[in-house]
């Protein structure tokens, strides 16, 4: 659908990957999934802004959270589209992002708008840290603590200190209540 007009530098299927390709591709625009493996998409964009914080990052993603979209379209993306959206919302989010401007989908621009309104510190909870939602990602999407060590290049004693100060901060009792954190927290979908 956009390589007529748009050049293609690259595609990845997990976040690490991203940084990696973003890095030798140099992208001037990232169309960046929430819901990545290994790297989920919110830390890799954050991630991403901080490495090139000149890309443009367009969020393509299933999730219709508004809390979620304000947060990242606060903090680092451009624009935030939902999968479900029409394609022409895709290259019209393109033009707006290399025009200066931003760009949501209409399904969801009133809820967002909201969030931008309502107290920021008003949290429903305590906020993970980023390496507390990369180790609750990994370990909530199946890996065991010596795979998520060495994903993440950390000691496999590191990622046991954090999913226990996790679980104990968090009140959770064992792995199927870090999956529904992972899940809350919009690390994981739940399919």
């Amino acid at each position: 659908m956009l390589e007529p007009e748009y050049q293609i530098v690259g595609l990845v299927t997990n976040g690490k990957s991203l940084l990696t390709a973003a890095k030798q591709t140099t992208p001037d625009i990232v169309l960046l999934d929430l819901g990545m493996p290994l790297f989920n998409g919110l830390d890799a964009g954050q991630e991403l802004k901080k490495l090139m914080p000149k890309v443009k990052i367009i969020v393509i993603t299933m999730n219709e959270d508004p809390e979620v979209a304000s947060t990242v379209l606060r903090n680092w993306a451009s624009s935030y589209l939902l999968k479900k959206s029409a394609s022409i919302e895709l290259t019209q989010a393109i033009t707006e992002v290399l025009h200066g401007h931003s760009y949501v989908t209409p399904s969801i621009a009133q809820k967002v708008m909201f969030e931008f309104i309502r107290d920021p510190n008003q949290r429903r909870s305590k906020p993970l840290t980023q390496r507390q939602r990369q180790v609750v990602q990994l370990l909530a999407e199946g890996h065991s603590m010596k795979e998520a060590a060495g994903v993440l290049n950390i000691a496999v004693r590191t990622i046991a200190f954090h999913k226990y100060r996790i679980m104990e901060d968090f009140g959770l009792k064992n792995n199927a209540d870090l999956v529904r954190l992972a899940i809350r927290e919009h690390l994981i979908s739940e399919t």
